[in-house]
């Protein structure tokens, strides 16, 4: 990164942490009408900006007090499924109804070069206001609710001694995991509650100075591959392409050599993977690049098939040049493909998962629900909440909705921070905030 940029960024995070990251307004309620700039398939894009002064503005992560919770839309009310975890990120739901969650959270950085210095102390700063420097527990823990009450009585260890571990998959007996740096593999018996034996490392994954150090897991269905989505190593290659050999993109890896290859790229930072209940396709929830303005540019989702390329550096949302990139690409700029539908600049949208419950109304069925982490580099902040976007026919049929809301409060400060969305065996919404140290449960209020 070039030198103006540095010293900018490390002004405006000066500001911005004495601000106190108060002011912000309140947030828009469950009800909002859905109707968003930067959302939906054609979203209107305005020019870029470039600022001498990066936006930063980072939401204080004070957790949520006695008595407080999420705002559900109408019709809905919102439970804790667990408390007291430690970062929760991910969830997976087995067979049996049982719940996993990933406790976890970024890895160590030795190798990177951002990490030392006045830069990496303001990230550090950052981080730790945002509530994201915590130490990764680096275990899976299993959450059972016995009574079905809609709370889990059992709360156990399913596996630790991890390193930085986000996706899961079960495959028959085999269970995979994803750590920082690699997929692991251990035997599985039926609903157990803690794996026992030693994990065998099926395949590599890229890590190193991991600018985005999540891997998100799912497997095909005939339980012969599972796709990795590995974010890239830079906002926009300022480390050098061949840093990102394998990232920004999803992968294939065989399950049974444990051979990789790039399923498809150009993707900034592919995080939840899901498979389309009514098409059949993968589909993606993709994170993108910064430093563009306020409106720039869109977090999106997407179907991905073999091959597709999405743009990452050279582009976004198809052929809009991104001309900061050096040397520019115009050749793979042609070739990029148009994503199927915004998401809202710098939401910071991970969680992804299409609705194949019965519990909630039929016009949710087949749908998605995202899980919005939440911006750090925008006035007004954007995410911080779940939304919901309608499917027919295997394609998104209309506006997002804000489900899910209230994480960040009127006085600007983060009660917490939606990340990975799941469906529970029962139809319910499990929703993981890695801020509250909660699983949050949404259900109809009438059932």
């Amino acid at each position: 990164m070039a030198l103006r940029p540095i010293v900018f960024f490390l002004l405006a995070t000066t500001l911005a942490m004495a601000a106190g990251g108060r002011g912000l307004g309140a947030p828009a309620s469950a009800d909002t009408p859905a109707t968003e700039p930067g959302t939906g398939p054609a979203p209107m894009l305005p020019e870029p900006e470039t600022p001498w002064l990066p936006v930063v503005k980072v939401a204080e992560a004070v957790g949520w007090s006695a008595g407080e919770a999420p705002t559900p839309a109408t019709g809905f009310i919102v439970t804790p499924f667990a408390r007291n975890l430690d970062h929760p990120r991910w969830l997976y739901v087995l067979p049996n109804g049982d719940v996993l969650v990933a406790e976890t959270n970024a890895p160590a950085k030795p190798d990177d070069a951002d990490s030392g210095g006045l830069r990496g102390w303001f990230m550090r700063r950052m981080m730790e206001k945002a509530g994201a420097a915590v130490p990764s527990a680096d275990r899976i823990t299993l959450l059972r609710d016995r009574d079905g009450d809609g709370q889990a009585e059992v709360q156990e260890t399913f596996v630790d001694g991890l390193h930085s571990p986000f996706g899961m998959a079960l495959v028959g007996e085999r269970f995979f995991v994803a750590n920082a740096d690699a997929i692991v593999e251990f035997a599985y018996t039926p609903d157990t509650t803690r794996l026992v034996g030693a994990p065998r490392r099926l395949a590599a994954l890229p890590a190193g100075r991991n600018h985005h150090w999540t891997k998100s897991l799912v497997a095909s269905k005939d339980g012969r591959t599972l796709y990795v989505g590995v974010g890239s190593n830079s906002n926009i290659g300022e480390n050098g392409m061949e840093e990102e050999h394998q990232r920004a993109a999803i992968l294939a890896v065989d399950t049974t050599t444990g051979a990789s290859r790039v399923f498809a790229s150009g993707l900034r930072n592919p995080v939840g993977l899901a498979w389309n209940p009514e098409s059949g396709e993968l589909w993606t929830a993709v994170n993108e690049r910064d430093e563009l303005g306020n409106d720039l540019v869109p977090d999106y989702m997407t179907s991905v098939r073999q091959g597709e390329f999405f743009g990452w550096p050279y582009s976004y949302f198809g052929p809009h040049v991104d001309t900061r990139v050096e040397p520019q690409r115009p050749d793979l700029v042609a070739a990029a493909r148009v994503p199927d539908y915004a998401l809202g600049a710098h939401t910071a949208s991970l969680g992804l998962a299409f609705y194949d419950g019965t519990r909630f109304p039929e016009r949710f069925r087949g749908g998605a629900f995202i899980g919005q982490h939440g911006s750090w580099n925008r006035k007004p902040p954007a995410g911080y909440r779940v939304v919901f976007v309608p499917f027919r026919g295997g394609r998104p049929s209309g506006d997002l909705e804000p489900v899910l809301t209230g994480f960040l409060g009127e006085d600007g400060e983060a009660r917490g921070r939606p990340v990975g969305v799941a469906v529970a065996a029962d139809g319910a919404l499990l929703v993981a905030d890695d801020v509250g140290n909660i699983v949050w449960r949404m259900t109809p209020a009438l059932r």
